[in-house]
């Protein structure tokens, strides 16, 4: 068993830092504020390659793995950008997954290069208003006329619509009533985002200000044959491939988060002087500091490990939803002790801690609730009832 990361990946990981911290703390706090998508960060990591860390290397990226994505996304949370930070490229990286996996040639001939250059800004839609994570019950269509799909319905929590140029959207082309199986009868689309067919309304929400969130509106979305990703009719499987490696990067930004958090928390308390001694001397304040590292160190290695399985090719599934469970519970744990640690200040958004708070709490929630996952684990792994 090897436990150190290769030359290159500890390159990456230098890299990935020191780019990251050119945008300071006071960079994210103003886009917090405002809700200006982060532009100048997002051309920062596109000028420097790192868009295309796994799109293969033919069609203009890195051609890299799982792992260092997952690097990549970690360095970039740990910097202090938060999920604000870490969307912009992490939406470079996984909604391209199923076209790397499925796409046709002329399909990764014609989008990847601009994705991995910067050149096109993408969303993910799945989920509906009425459907929630029973994904095999939506109810957004799309039907085929000639060498035209024409896609109707309703998509909510659609990241980046904003500011997209396409949408990889998940659709039902055959009625849930005549196929086999639920998870039949779906198709995946990679369509552009033609505003005169899809309205798009922002959802106000309690943190990442700087990407948006989206409610959207397809009436009669004409998408051409040629941009259906895979086969037809296979798209929840076609998703489904890429859930894995989401879970593991999304459990490195968990990570990452938490470890910003703590660093802060740290210095604050061998800073802070009451009652004439660092407030980091009190066991009261370093001792859930101390256990939270610990739930992180954790958490980041399970990441690793499930990285490394699908990078392998070997199965994951275990791995990459124990990953994101841990991760996102350790990463709440640090931010949550460091705005204690702060006391009033850590309420104030000039110390950026609770700026945090606001933003590691969605990875309970997205892009599955720990819930779904106990599920998993319950049925999947230990072999009990399916309890849903």
């Amino acid at each position: 068993m090897d436990f150190e990361l290769s030359e290159q990946q500890q390159l990456i990981r230098t890299e990935v830092r020191n780019l990251a911290g050119k945008f300071d703390w006071g960079y994210w706090r103003d886009l917090d504020r405002t809700g200006e998508y982060p532009h100048a960060f997002f051309n920062e990591f596109a000028a420097n390659g790192w868009l295309g860390t796994v799109i293969p290397t033919e069609y203009g990226g890195s051609g890299l793995g799982v792992t260092e994505a997952a690097i990549v996304l970690l360095e970039i949370c740990a910097s202090g950008a938060g999920t604000s930070g870490a969307s912009p490229i992490h939406f470079s990286m996984f909604p391209p997954m199923p076209i790397i996996l499925h796409g046709s040639d002329e399909m990764k001939r014609r989008y990847l290069p601009p994705i991995a250059r910067g050149e096109m800004k993408l969303a993910f839609s799945v989920t509906e208003p009425n459907v929630g994570s029973d994904t095999t019950q939506l109810q957004t269509t799309a039907v085929r006329d000639g060498d035209e799909w024409a896609i109707n319905g309703r998509k909510i929590w659609c990241t980046n619509a904003q500011n997209a140029d396409r949408v990889l959207i998940l659709t039902r082309t055959t009625p849930a009533d005549q196929v086999a199986k639920r998870s039949k009868g779906m198709s995946l689309f990679f369509a552009e985002m033609d505003r005169s067919a899809i309205s798009v309304r922002l959802i106000e929400k309690m943190g990442r200000h700087a990407v948006d969130s989206n409610e959207l509106f397809i009436d009669d979305l004409r998408v051409p044959h040629a941009d259906l990703v895979g086969e037809e009719g296979e798209g929840f499987s076609h998703i489904m491939t890429g859930l894995n490696p989401e879970r593991i990067v999304i459990a490195a930004e968990a990570v990452g988060i938490g470890r910003a958090a703590l660093d802060k928390a740290v210095h604050y308390a061998k800073d802070r002087v009451v009652f004439g001694r660092p407030i980091g001397r009190n066991q009261g304040v370093q001792f859930p500091l101390a256990e939270a590292y610990a739930h992180l160190e954790a958490a980041e290695l399970m990441t690793l490990k499930a990285a490394w399985l699908y990078d392998n090719g070997l199965p994951c599934g275990k791995e990459a939803n124990i990953a994101k469970l841990l991760a996102a519970e350790a990463g709440c744990d640090a931010v949550d002790h460091a705005v204690q640690t702060h006391g009033g200040f850590g309420y104030a958004r000039e110390f950026d801690v609770e700026r945090l708070y606001r933003e590691v709490r969605l990875y309970k929630i997205a892009p599955i609730s720990q819930q779904m996952v106990l599920n998993y684990l319950g049925e999947h792994v230990l072999g009990m009832p399916r309890s849903y």
